[in-house]
């Protein structure tokens, strides 16, 4: 039987876990796991807590088919679509939430990738915000870019570029088809990681199993990847995962727990689906999670901030940016 103890101790003392050491957490006892877990995430960690909220610039005609999202053209869905906003109205909006105390922000647009010319409006505005605020923190999520995009993203300020994995190699051809994970690699290998942080993750309860869990956990250490956003399914009405079953908390807890084992040193962040959990996500942040996204998500309703600074004041963590 594995000692989670003494498999805490060797992490702390910089040993890798294996895919071998992975497969006997997913059956350890929890409350311990999670203890563990969280013990390695104050050694690697401490305190510090990383926060972020995202702003849904572009909404829905997806043309990619993952079978979690509303915003795709494929699924009939009830979400409000609309184009790239206007710049002077994204500015008004991303002030806003600068000036609430949310200083990372992340520019979120639907689509597999966006155009030239939304690109370079985008671009603009985040230069632009950049040289007129030195503590604001810009982050992008823009689908598939090239090493071109990714040079001026470097050069407006952006601070991460995200791009989620959503589960494993092997699974990825059973959430979506139009386009490849090799597709999403190229684009996270494009990064440069030391002047723009990759972001990426994925995405649970889409019918993958613990071993593609531990698998995307894996690549994820093995790319080097310090923001890790763990979203747990919101099934929504009329896409292919609209009956599937909610992650339980204590699955959630699991994932996380196990995430932190194969990733002692990373951010790894509740996004999409928090509101599920029934705790706003105090168990998970006691697993080892120490970062999160506050406010709305893209097509779903968030907590609200007051709440949520609260929760994490309750646990003993300092917001970081």
């Amino acid at each position: 039987m594995l000692d989670i103890v003494a498999l805490k101790n060797k992490v702390v003392n910089n040993y890798i876990v294996t895919r071998e050491d992975a497969l006997e957490l997913v059956n350890a006892d929890l409350n311990e796991l999670t203890k563990q877990a969280n013990e390695i995430r104050k050694h690697f960690c401490g305190n510090s807590f990383d926060a972020c909220t995202i702003i849904n610039v572009k909404s829905g005609k997806c043309s990619e088919n993952c079978i979690f999202c509303a915003q795709s053209k494929h699924h009939d869905t009830d979400i409000d679509i609309y184009p790239l906003i206007d710049i002077k109205e994204l500015k008004e909006k991303t002030l806003l939430l600068y000036g609430s105390g949310l200083k990372r922000i992340s520019y979120v647009a639907s689509g597999k990738s966006v155009s030239e010319d939304e690109f370079i409006n985008l671009y603009n505005l985040i230069k632009d915000l950049n040289d007129e605020y030195d503590d604001i923190n810009l982050c992008v999520s823009l689908g598939i870019l090239d090493d071109k995009q990714i040079r001026m993203l470097k050069n407006a300020g952006v601070d991460r570029i995200h791009n989620n994995l959503e589960s494993s190699e092997d699974y990825f051809t059973e959430i979506c088809t139009t386009h490849s994970y090799s597709d999403k690699l190229k684009t996270l290998d494009m990064i440069d990681g030391e002047n723009v942080m990759v972001c990426s993750g994925g995405i649970f309860g889409l019918g993958e199993t613990f071993e593609d869990m531990i698998d995307l956990a894996i690549q994820l250490r093995n790319l080097g990847v310090k923001s890790i956003p763990i979203n747990v399914l919101n099934p929504i009405k009329g896409t292919p995962v609209e009956d599937n079953e909610i992650l339980s908390n204590d699955e959630v807890s699991r994932i996380i727990a196990i995430f932190r084992f194969i990733n002692p040193d990373s951010y790894i962040r509740l996004a999409g689906g928090r509101l599920l959990l029934g705790d706003n996500g105090r168990k998970a942040f006691q697993s080892g999670a120490n970062a999160a996204i506050l406010g709305d998500m893209l097509t779903t309703d968030g907590l609200k901030l007051e709440d949520d600074l609260k929760l994490l004041d309750e646990l003993g963590f300092k917001i970081i940016y």
